[in-house]
């Protein structure tokens, strides 16, 4: 099996930076298309950000475009999701998760919560004014 782990989370000031981390274990020797989820209190999960299985495609939702950033290190079996110019609207618990790998990693499917076979525990980001 698969395990995702987030790390990196914690309090910022507007304005600044946290770079968030997503370690994966198991069978490492498939790889996946990830993506970043978040979730606000009292809100729904919804999509940040996501990456192809070998990095050289990347996608933001509008909210973040510009000021997030995705990468992954496949030898490490590490995804990161630099963060930067933080705003309030950020804070939200940060999910990582697995594509499941029939799924085509489209501007659709990667928005879609279903689409995703493996999910990490999540971590907190807090952005304080």
């Amino acid at each position: 099996q698969v395990q995702l782990a987030e790390s990196g989370g914690g309090t910022v000031q507007a304005g600044g930076s946290l770079r968030l981390s997503c370690a994966v274990s198991g069978r490492t020797y498939t790889t996946y298309a990830m993506g970043w989820f978040r979730q606000a209190l009292g809100q729904e999960r919804e999509f940040v950000t996501a990456i192809s299985w070998n990095g050289d495609s990347t996608y933001y939702a509008d909210s973040v475009k510009g000021r997030f950033h995705c990468s992954r290190d496949n030898a490490k079996n590490t995804v990161t999701l630099q963060m930067n110019s933080l705003r309030p609207e950020d804070t939200a618990i940060y999910y990582c998760a697995a594509l499941s790998p029939g799924i085509p990693l489209t501007e659709r499917t990667m928005t879609e919560r279903q689409n995703y076979v493996y999910w990490g525990q999540g971590t907190q980001v807090t952005v304080s004014s």
